[in-house]
């Protein structure tokens, strides 16, 4: 018969809120049935009860019957053929308005033993069906609550056990359970039709071998109608045991189907993950904090709708939205007491939501289809299929093959024959390359072979021990306001400026070229496709310190010196144009990979959006650096020329010194040439021995003074 509506066998095992709220229009409509069934059945009972009774008794049912097509059933209330049939036997009820006591056993067995056997046996099972499901649902719930919360630090193989076996238990339970109950809510949609046909035709035919001396009342069209109405109770009942038959195979296929679905976290061998997704739905836990340290996780029910993350709590008719997720950012985080954790991040960096899934499939899914959807992907087309091409595409970026490098060889000459002074800029998308970009050969910005680093150590560093120890990282701890701890003097204690940024390391990798900003738009997208493809999602937070002297990442908690940058060799940076939050900077360093005694490492790191704070920043320390370094010069040349003046005056007064001492020794030798006369007294004129040693220098000078 038409109109009937079935719950899907099918997604029992999901449980999803939709199936949840479809589940309860049938409640409801199974409530509807048992309270229409109870007042037909008090009314068939006056009928057996007592003869007396019993005109009233079939008037009250012939109410009923014409108040059918009044009914609003959720499932069903609009059956035309239903409403007229019963319409036609409130008529064909209300001419039999009299009965006799002689009726009364063929009214029990005809009449009263198939409405109480739906009522007693068909109603009731739906009752105890839903008390079971009932409890079956919240052991699975309890069960998955305990399962979310194993502890991450201490695991214990026993109890890890005996909750997965728990889990395992309660859901196959709940699946059973759901599965017999579906069947018995769509089996209900046949039998309300043959409780209610079957009374009816039952009294009829009581009625009609009763009277059947008196069948003036009773005319062939009346048997007529009554054998159509039983040849379509029959067709019904038929239609319901194939339906039923074909029910119970689909629980036996999907239990067998469904069975390794049971376990928490499947094998990832058997079910892979499938990265190219742009939809997707399932249960979460979101963390929601209560307090300071506190936090509560609530299970709910999360999909996705084009740009938008929506959850839904079980037994809504339809979901909130949960956050906008188009630009945004994922990761996944490292929680206290939970696995499979993921952290979502607007793109305006205001919002951020911690979420977790049941298993590691589910946990990597999640990642990439929000990836993917913040990409904008699923605006396209074919979304899966351009994902799929994005991703390969990246895999291309990252590990250059000789199709690839053979692509860029015929762009060569152009990239070549440009100005060295022309500027490239980015195009702000990292799945694709800019306009200019795209014209440059890849092996001009970076090798073709050239290893990405995610973690915080550089590779020149590793490479060349001493380096390390030039630029200062020693794991001394550092202040990074520059106060002097300890009675030892910081090494930028001096410094003019100190900025403080908090910052992520996303990578780095050497460079060919470090005059072009487009090294650093390259290095990023690189690196971002990298992280993606082999899903790095984990970031060391940092603290930046700008100084004159040099760029030093400091750890957050232990104030230690991770590395140090010395300003000079820093000698491009810049910052994404569209994602602020994205810059770097190339390091000119001694030694590396090339051939070359300098090479240059690309660094890229992620902030709150400040890059250009940072960059500005940067720029201003080594403008600093400049002018102190001119102020310096010019310093150290006023200092010389003040040297040069002082041994001038020096050189000066020696010269005076040596002309008096010429004057004098001129004198006293002009006084000795005299002759030597006797005084009055006869005494002579003596010259003292220093007075002779001065005479003979003066001659000295005199010859020195002729021969100048």
């Amino acid at each position: 018969m038409p109109g009937i509506d079935k719950l899907p066998i099918e997604e029992t095992l999901e449980d999803s809120p939709q199936t949840r709220s479809l589940l309860g229009v049938f409640e409801e409509d199974a409530t509807a049935i048992s309270n229409y069934m109870n007042q037909l059945y008090q009314a068939m009972h006056r009928i057996y009860d007592a003869q007396n009774e019993l005109s009233a008794a079939t008037h009250l049912t012939s109410k009923l019957l014409k108040e059918y097509e009044k009914q609003r059933f959720p499932l069903g209330g609009d059956d035309e053929v239903m409403s007229s049939t019963l319409q036609q036997f409130s008529k064909v009820i209300d001419e039999l308005s009299s009965c006799h006591a002689v009726l009364s056993t063929q009214l029990a067995d005809a009449m009263m033993f198939p409405i109480t056997q739906f009522k007693e046996r068909d109603l009731k099972e739906i009752l105890t069906l839903k008390e079971v499901f009932q409890i079956a649902s919240n052991d699975h719930d309890a069960a998955i609550n305990r399962y979310s919360r194993l502890s991450k630090k201490r695991e214990n193989d026993k109890v890890k056990y005996e909750v997965t076996e728990d889990v395992y238990t309660s859901r196959k339970k709940q699946h059973q359970t759901m599965m017999h109950y579906f069947c018995a809510l769509n089996t209900l949609q046949y039998k309300k039709k043959i409780a209610l046909l079957e009374p009816l035709l039952g009294y009829m035919q009581a009625q009609i071998s009763f009277f059947k001396m008196g069948s003036e009342n009773l005319n062939d069209q009346l048997e007529e109608f009554l054998t159509n109405i039983g040849t379509s109770v029959q067709n019904v009942r038929r239609e319901m045991d194939n339906d039923v038959e074909t029910m119970q195979q689909t629980i036996e296929d999907l239990e067998v189907a469904s069975d390794p679905l049971y376990v928490p976290d499947p094998d990832p061998t058997k079910f892979p993950v499938n990265r190219n997704l742009t939809r997707k739905a399932g249960y979460l836990n979101a963390r929601n904090k209560t307090g300071l340290v506190s936090s509560t996780w609530d299970r709910q029910f999360y999909f996705t709708q084009g740009g938008n993350l929506m959850s839904q709590a079980r037994g809504d008719v339809a979901g909130g939205l949960a956050m906008d997720i188009d630009n945004c950012s994922v990761m996944a985080v490292d929680c206290e007491d939970r696995r499979y954790c993921f952290q979502i991040t607007s793109f305006d960096g205001k919002k951020s939501s911690i979420l977790q899934a049941e298993s590691k499939k589910d946990h990597e899914e999640w990642i990439c289809t929000i990836n993917n959807i913040s990409k904008q992907i699923y605006l396209s087309e074919n979304p899966e299929e351009i994902a799929a091409r994005v991703n390969q595409s990246a895999l291309e970026a990252v590990t250059p093959s000789p199709s690839f490098q053979q692509r860029h060889e015929s762009l060569r000459p152009a990239a070549q024959s440009r100005p060295p002074t022309a500027r490239t800029s980015s195009s702000g998308s990292l799945g694709s390359e800019s306009t200019n970009l795209a014209a440059l050969s890849l092996d001009s910005l970076v090798a073709p072979d050239t290893p990405i680093q995610f973690d915080i150590i550089s590779p020149v560093c590793e490479d060349q021990p001493g380096q390390a120890k030039a630029f200062g990282q020693g794991g001394r701890r550092t202040n990074p306001f520059g106060e002097s701890g300890g009675g030892t003097k910081s090494e930028t204690e001096d410094s003019i400026l100190h900025q403080l940024f908090i910052v992520r390391f996303l990578g780095s990798m050497e460079v060919k070229s470090d005059d072009n900003p487009d090294v650093v738009y390259e290095t990023m997208r690189q690196i971002l496709a990298a992280r993606a493809i082999h899903n790095i999602f984990r970031m060391t937070e940092s603290h930046l310190l700008v100084t004159c002297d040099c760029l030093k990442l400091i750890d957050p908690q232990t104030q230690v010196t991770r590395l140090t940058f010395p300003l000079p060799s820093v000698v491009l940076y810049a910052t994404h144009q569209e994602n602020k939050r994205l810059f770097g900077f190339v390091l000119r360093t001694s030694g590396g990979r090339s051939e070359s005694n300098l090479s240059s490492v690309c660094y890229i790191f992620e902030s709150n959006n400040e890059g250009e704070k940072i960059c500005d920043s940067v720029g201003l320390a080594k403008q600093i650096a400049l002018h102190a370094e001119l102020d310096r010069r010019a310093s150290e040349k006023q200092r010389e020329i003040e040297r040069v003046k002082e041994k001038q005056q020096k050189e000066l007064s020696k010269q005076k010194q040596i002309e008096k001492d010429l004057e004098e020794q001129s004198r006293l030798i002009a006084a000795s040439s005299r002759p030597n006369q006797a005084s009055s007294e006869g005494q002579f004129v003596v010259l003292s021995s220093s007075q002779s040693e001065e005479s003979d220098l003066g001659e000295e000078g005199k010859k020195r003074e002729s021969e100048a």
